[in-house]
């Protein structure tokens, strides 16, 4: 079968719910699992899937929102990991803003009782950093989205606006050279364009499938940010094109058994 068939057989199976397997595919292909496997990685290098242990998955549409319990659930052993290497780029005595998402609050659990002022933008990473004596924690006011607890509203965009900080620590649902940072809320998108206003340096730490991927909400230029914090299974050529904007880009070893 040729590769253009194969992708779209690849397709039209990933696009049921569930995680389709390796050896399924290769039985509806009819070549061997090292040519599925390549096809895999080209595919998810384009935004179509995401790779799996063993498999792939459907990427949901790029306006969808995630509930916060299955985000948190995704990849957690990669975000301790980048929340661990996250952490160190962190001074003690700093000026930090917490970006909303399910990575920042990793990051946060890490930076817990460091002496940091922090302005948090969901309660869940104040939560992680008021676990522990030390760190001065702060929130802006404004309605609490029910799920994701991130605050929202002209207020916070205020507190932004009136806070001075060394870093921002973002999350992305999305980054893409072509498309920028990104993300499926407008408030959101709103908040995190004001975060990287306030900061005068911008870690983006996401995981490797998000690289290339692309949401609904532009909120920024990749070339804004400082320094990108993913895991070595992210693809190489876009990594190579993101430093060449002049961004750091700080790689740690991706959690064994995560991709196949």
């Amino acid at each position: 079968m040729e590769r253009e068939q194969r992708h779209k057989v690849i397709m039209r199976t990933i696009d049921r719910p569930g995680i389709t397997r390796i050896d399924a595919l290769t039985e509806l292909t009819g070549v061997s699992a090292v040519t599925i496997r390549r096809d895999l990685v080209e595919l998810e290098q384009a935004g179509f899937l995401a790779r799996t242990h063993g498999g792939a998955k459907r990427v949901p549409k790029r306006g969808t929102p995630q509930p916060f319990a299955v985000r948190q659930a995704e990849d957690r052993e990669a975000k301790r990991i980048l929340a661990q290497a996250t952490a160190q780029l962190i001074a003690d005595d700093e000026a930090v803003i917490f970006d909303n998402g399910t990575t920042c609050q990793a990051v946060a659990q890490e930076l817990a009782g460091r002496p940091i002022t922090a302005l948090c933008l969901s309660l869940h990473s104040a939560v992680a950093l008021g676990s522990r004596a030390g760190t001065n924690v702060f929130i802006p006011g404004g309605p609490v989205e029910n799920d994701s607890l991130a605050l929202s509203g002209p207020a916070v965009i205020t507190a932004l606006r009136d806070f001075s900080a060394d870093v921002v620590i973002l999350g992305s649902c999305s980054t893409s050279l072509e498309h920028g940072l990104a993300t499926t809320t407008y408030d959101d998108a709103e908040n995190k364009r004001a975060a990287i206003h306030a900061a005068n340096r911008r870690i983006l730490v996401v995981a490797a499938r998000k690289l290339n991927h692309v949401s609904t909400f532009r909120f920024a230029d990749v070339a804004v940010l400082h320094q990108l914090v993913t895991t070595t299974d992210a693809p190489r050529e876009i990594l190579a094109e993101i430093r060449d904007l002049g961004v750091q880009v700080i790689t740690v070893p991706a959690p064994d058994g995560q991709r196949s």
